[in-house]
């Protein structure tokens, strides 16, 4: 019976995420969100919106380490500080600073030895592994500008996807996943370069929105004088990370972007210690003249309401994803996937709904 749960042990360490690696690996190479407030739009409970779509713990040893370098059940929580720079050499440097508020990955202990790893996805390789340094006995790591670097040509960037994750080390080789952060290279914003905050999120993030957008548009007569509305119908939000012990209170704020300034904000009220919130607010935003729709954006994210500052939960962008709006380039017209295909349907079927389940996006490059 040892020879079995040493052979299986064995095989299990190998499926492992290659974070039973040497002490040799181990070394490195070393919220935004917005606020946009039409000249009406629909409460809460408004009844006038005429566009409303109708084993057991016996198994064994493999199962419990089927979940490949992940030997610890911790809820994610906190954030970790870096940035990102590509220099002329053809260098990305990640720059990791810190984290603060991590899980403790031995709760009975109260102890957490986390590390920073990144891969440059697809490429899930051993070269494509970076390492920090590890700290001991603390929730709160200071790395104190560690830099990861790879060396790879911008074109090669922009088809990969920064996936840098936070460890519990263990000297059995039994570490705890912590919490990832996601950047996709190719909408990043290479003139940020500034340490940002990034919320922590577990590994299979299934945060989404659910919502419904119209497009009407009138017609007086002259062709040139069409003018149009963009209707936005926020039903409700899905799976929302529990960030106090009774769930969330959680709203979402609006922009029409390019329009940034205060009075075009909008908002839905909070909705309290709940992890599905229920919003059912729609906006409408006018004075789209024939072809504005199409250089706008519409943004959405999600708060957690706090008395003293309001945490990011995640968002989403509406738009073409063209990258251009009215003729110039523009970070914020970065949408992809089912944010470009709701935006399209919408302004392919004028005077009807469209409805559309998207998912939240973990972290949004602040816009200038």
């Amino acid at each position: 019976m040892v020879f079995l749960q040493f052979v299986l042990l064995c095989f299990s360490n190998y499926l492992q995420d290659e974070d039973l690696d040497s002490d040799d690996d181990r070394s490195s190479f070393s919220s935004y969100g917005s606020d946009i407030v039409a000249k009406r739009g629909y409460g809460t409970n408004n009844g006038n919106v005429s566009l409303m779509f109708s084993h057991q713990r016996t198994e064994s040893l493999l199962s419990v380490y089927s979940e490949a370098g992940d030997f610890g059940t911790v809820t994610v929580c906190g954030a970790v500080e870096f940035a990102l720079k590509y220099t002329a050499a053809g260098e990305l440097i990640i720059t990791v600073e810190q984290c603060q508020d991590l899980a403790y990955a031995n709760p009975r202990k109260q102890r957490t030895d986390p590390y920073i790893k990144t891969y440059l996805h697809p490429d899930k390789s051993r070269n494509s592994k970076r390492k920090t340094s590890i700290k001991k006995r603390t929730i709160n790591p200071v790395y104190g500008g560690e830099t990861l670097k790879y060396n790879m040509k911008m074109d090669g960037l922009k088809g990969r996807t920064l996936k840098l994750s936070v460890w519990h080390n263990d000297f059995r080789g039994r570490n705890v996943f912590l919490g990832q952060v996601n950047i996709d290279l190719k909408t990043w914003d290479w003139w940020h370069e500034s340490l940002t905050w990034y919320n922590l999120q577990p590994k299979y993030v299934l945060y989404r929105m659910l919502m419904s957008i119209g497009y009407l548009t009138s017609f007086p007569g002259n062709a040139k004088d069409i003018s149009g509305e963009i209707h936005v119908w926020l039903k409700e939000a899905r799976n929302l990370r529990r960030l106090k012990p009774k769930g969330v209170d959680s709203f979402v704020k609006c922009y029409m972007l390019p329009d940034t300034s205060k009075k075009s904000r909008q908002k839905t009220g909070v909705v309290k210690k709940n992890q599905e919130p229920v919003y059912n607010h729609a906006m409408v935003y006018d004075g789209f003249r024939a072809g504005e729709a199409r250089e706008a954006c519409c943004e959405l994210t999600v708060w957690d309401h706090n008395t003293l500052s309001n945490q990011f939960l995640g968002g989403v962008r509406l738009s073409l994803g063209t990258g251009q709006s009215y003729g110039k380039t523009v970070d914020w017209m970065d949408s992809v996937n089912e944010e470009i295909t709701l935006w399209e349907k919408m302004l392919a079927s004028p005077g009807a709904w469209v409805e559309g389940e998207i998912p939240l996006r973990s972290s949004m490059t602040p816009r200038k």
